[in-house]
């Protein structure tokens, strides 16, 4: 028998999310590449923490968050959240392999803005 999740402070996540991408827009600004990288990786984390809440989804693990990004995705038949969501996680490589120029991490940032607030609007559907 599997157990549901168990409940989630969403309000604590909504506060993770909005400090984060506040971080990974100072940090960039500071010219630190990897923390901005990791930092919008954390908010797209908690968002999906949220939405898989929200919809008695089990995010446990890094690949929940792309068995959640894919259900999203063909329930609301756009597939521009998947590729949002592999814009995000190629930051979250980046911050390993630091190799995405500052110009681009820019643009990146607003790409996982627009995906954490697709996110948002997708997890309130349920």
């Amino acid at each position: 028998m599997t157990l549901p999740p168990p409940p989630i402070e969403t309000d604590t996540h909504e506060a993770h999310i909005q400090r984060l991408m506040l971080h990974a827009r100072q940090e960039l600004e500071a010219g630190d590449r990897l923390q901005a990288s990791e930092k919008a990786w954390g908010a797209v984390a908690h968002r999906l923490k949220v939405v898989a809440a929200e919809r008695g989804w089990r995010y446990d693990t890094h690949s929940d968050a792309f068995i959640i990004v894919r259900r999203l995705s063909e329930e609301l038949g756009d597939d521009r959240i998947d590729l949002l969501f592999s814009t995000a996680n190629g930051l979250h490589r980046d911050y390993y392999i630091d190799a995405v120029p500052l110009d681009e991490l820019y643009r990146q940032l607003d790409y996982v803005e627009e995906l954490i607030e697709m996110l948002d609007r997708a997890g309130r559907r349920s």
